[in-house]
């Protein structure tokens, strides 16, 4: 009888063995979501957000490095002017930011002035 009173006794104790062998996992997971998970999270959130706040006539950047000013938003396609008489189509979710005021884009015209100028 003192045999299987102590043979409880150990079955007892590996199962709680085991219960915190899964604490470092948990923690694992905790440090994953915080680091990795809440942060890309946020950052969909932020895109969305400025996805939603387009208009007509913002310089924007796609995510293939065009730059160009929505000159139509119609559902998930927008219009961009890239160049004078030049326009192209580009779905939504393809505009990666919004050119700010301050960041200046040098156009065809503003780079042959720069030209001409160092010739001189």
């Amino acid at each position: 009888m003192i045999d299987l009173a102590y043979a409880g006794a150990q079955g007892q104790a590996a199962g709680g063995a085991g219960l915190i062998s899964f604490i470092p996992l948990i923690t694992v997971f905790v440090i994953f979501y915080f680091l990795l998970i809440r942060p890309q999270v946020k950052r969909q959130k932020e895109h969305k957000r400025m996805l939603d706040n387009l208009k007509r006539g913002d310089r924007v950047v796609t995510s293939g490095g065009i730059y160009g000013t929505i000159t139509k938003i119609r559902n998930e396609v927008v219009h961009l002017e890239v160049a004078e008489q030049v326009r192209i189509r580009v779905q939504k979710s393809a505009i990666a930011s919004v050119v700010k005021g301050g960041d200046k884009v040098s156009t065809e015209q503003e780079t042959e002035e720069v030209e001409d100028q160092k010739k001189n």
